[in-house]
């Protein structure tokens, strides 16, 4: 069982984005750090166990050429072996900053050139691989940025050429030492899911067609993808082969988020529908077949749910944004 915990509040409501939640645990400094998109805004804020707001940061997509500010897509901690960015992707470029978001260490504008004028340009999907951080674009490609040890020598080392349409979400995990580990998997609007390992050149290992439907959210644990569909479907794949072993109606509306506990194997979902749903994912002793239990639903009433994260690698508490919602909603375990 879950219960509601004290509120954070916001400056103003979550854009209506999917994964629009970022957060950050400082277990040494016993901190929680939060991060929300607002229009052409980042909200940073830090939060103490108890819930009480200790320090807020407005962070602005850099600006461009056009007349409006640009809208930001995307925030999200990339946790690296020695150092921890707070990346920015907006419909202008990707921005990176120190983890508190003081001081900007790396800028790289968008480049539009294929873009037919009806299309929009944009970076989304984020996460951290190794010493390396991917980026998703519109036209499918993905990123691949060189992190130093320290200091703002960033490269752009690769661009992945997956998918032909635009990447929704990334998600990776360390890689155990086998070989030929699949490591990373990348989503898109057409619900094609890439699947790679990552190195000094990263390699496509297999991909997973979509079947017509959007994929918002994938997560990856222990050789298992979790990956979020618009029709309100989970499904659970083998990412080594991309077969299919569970398909769950988590959902009666678009998925926003998936998040995984990694310690304990757990996963959240949360939809358009108000649901957030917590199941158990595990592997059959016997035939190393995924078997997915479900443990809670909460129904954040009203609300069209549009970020959703566990708040600890336990999986005993997690955070809620919402569109059209002034606060950040946590719940933890009793």
């Amino acid at each position: 069982m879950f219960r509601w915990e004290r509120s954070i509040p916001l400056r103003g409501s979550a854009a209506a984005l999917c994964n629009n939640l970022s957060v950050l645990q400082l277990p040494a400094r016993n901190l929680t750090h939060f991060g929300v998109v607002h229009g052409p805004s980042a909200q940073l804020l830090s939060a103490a166990p108890e819930g009480v707001p200790l320090a807020q940061r407005q962070l602005h997509a850099k600006e461009g050429a056009g007349v409006s500010p640009p809208l930001i897509t995307q925030v999200h901690w990339c946790v690296l072996p020695f150092r921890v960015l707070l990346v920015l992707a907006s419909h202008r470029g990707i921005q990176m900053y120190e983890s508190d978001g003081s001081t900007m260490v790396y800028w790289h504008a968008l480049d539009s050139g294929d873009a037919t004028p009806v299309q929009a340009v944009f970076a989304r999907g984020i996460a951290a691989s190794g010493h390396f951080i991917c980026v998703g674009t519109w036209s499918g490609r993905v990123l691949v940025f060189d992190i130093p040890a320290k200091g703002p020598n960033i490269v752009l080392s690769e661009e992945l050429a997956g998918h032909q349409t635009p990447i929704t979400d990334i998600a990776t995990e360390p890689a155990q030492g086998q070989d030929c580990v699949a490591d990373m998997v990348t989503a898109d609007d057409s619900g094609l899911l890439c699947v790679w390992q990552s190195g000094p050149e990263f390699t496509l290992l297999t991909r997973i067609p979509g079947f017509g439907v959007p994929c918002p959210s994938v997560q990856l644990w222990q050789g298992i993808i979790a990956a979020g569909y618009g029709n309100g479907q989970v499904h659970l794949y083998e990412a080594t082969t991309g077969n299919l072993h569970v398909q769950i109606n988590a959902h009666a509306r678009a998925i926003s988020a998936l998040d995984l506990a990694p310690e304990v194997g757990k996963l959240l979902s949360a939809a358009e529908d108000t649901f957030v749903h917590i199941w158990k994912l595990s592997r059959s002793p016997e035939s190393s077949y995924i078997e997915v239990e479900h443990c809670h639903g909460e129904c954040v009433s009203d609300t069209q749910v549009c970020g959703a994260r566990f708040c600890d690698s336990s999986g005993s508490s997690f955070a809620v944004t919402g569109y059209d919602l002034a606060e950040i909603r946590r719940f933890s375990s009793v």
